[in-house]
């Protein structure tokens, strides 16, 4: 009676480690596109002052690039925390929306449902809602693992290897964050007429904070906190999604690939 139980055990075992390895392959392209992000702020921190300990200690507990770069650029502005907090919070409150559609098809517990929320970035949901369904812990740690290291790896060799790269190139690397969310907007701009709309609308706003007397009294944090509020708002109120649509996007998220 005993054979069958530890039979059984080593079947899920091995299975679990599959979908552990599974989940790596998958995550191993992210990886590789995080590297240079994530270099970008290793040597921004590197070179602000900030020092590579406290930037690799953000990257390992945040994993978020457009909020790690904003809460960069609040801490060396001297910045107040509640302003920080805020900030962060409206960049990174899209990953709340997608933890609610990607529990959907995870079936944990609390603290498994915890550490999968860690690591659930843009690309982490958009490949596992590509995966089979329902997906496992196994896999998900798998998925998440590699970006992760990818992240954290390639902050420190930025600010490590920053320092024996020449000016010019460390100039030109600067301002590669700039290029990466110009290559994520442009062509999805192109093809939606909402997506314009608010990347115009939010360029507009944040150039009126810039220049306006009485609005460029506002600190950056405010003026990122506001001008994707209302940009958001406008384009949630302009360009509703019907009910439908919704439903049926979210069914085809779950079918299998």
């Amino acid at each position: 009676m005993e054979r069958p139980s530890r039979t059984a055990r080593a079947k899920r075992s091995g299975r679990g480690d599959s979908l552990f390895f599974k989940g790596l392959q998958d995550g191993f392209p992210i990886c590789v596109g995080y590297l240079s992000v994530s270099f970008v702020f290793g040597m921004l921190c590197l070179e602000s002052g900030l020092g590579i300990g406290y930037g690799l200690l953000i990257s390992a507990t945040n994993l978020t690039s457009a909020g790690q770069f904003a809460g960069l650029e609040l801490i060396l502005a001297g910045a107040p925390l509640l302003e920080i907090a805020i900030t962060t919070l409206v960049i990174n409150i899209r990953y709340t929306l997608m933890s609610l559609s990607l529990s959907q098809k995870v079936r944990l517990n609390g603290w498994q449902r915890a550490i999968i929320s860690f690591g659930n970035t843009d690309e982490v949901f958009a490949v596992a809602m590509q995966a089979e369904n329902p997906l496992s812990f196994s896999y998900m740690l798998g998925l998440i693992a590699t970006p992760y290291l990818g992240w954290t790896v390639g902050t420190l060799l930025g600010g490590t290897v920053t320092s024996l790269l020449p000016l010019s190139l460390r100039s030109a690397l600067g301002i590669a964050i700039y290029g990466m969310f110009i290559a994520i907007l442009v062509p999805p701009a192109k093809k939606l007429r909402p997506v314009l709309v608010t990347c115009v609308l939010a360029l507009a706003l944040s150039c009126a904070f810039s220049y306006a007397p009485w609005l460029r009294e506002l600190s950056s944090g405010w003026t990122i906190i506001l001008c994707a509020l209302l940009a958001a708002g406008f384009a949630a109120w302009r360009y509703p999604v019907p009910v439908e649509e919704a439903m049926d996007n979210e069914g085809k998220g779950g079918e299998k690939t």
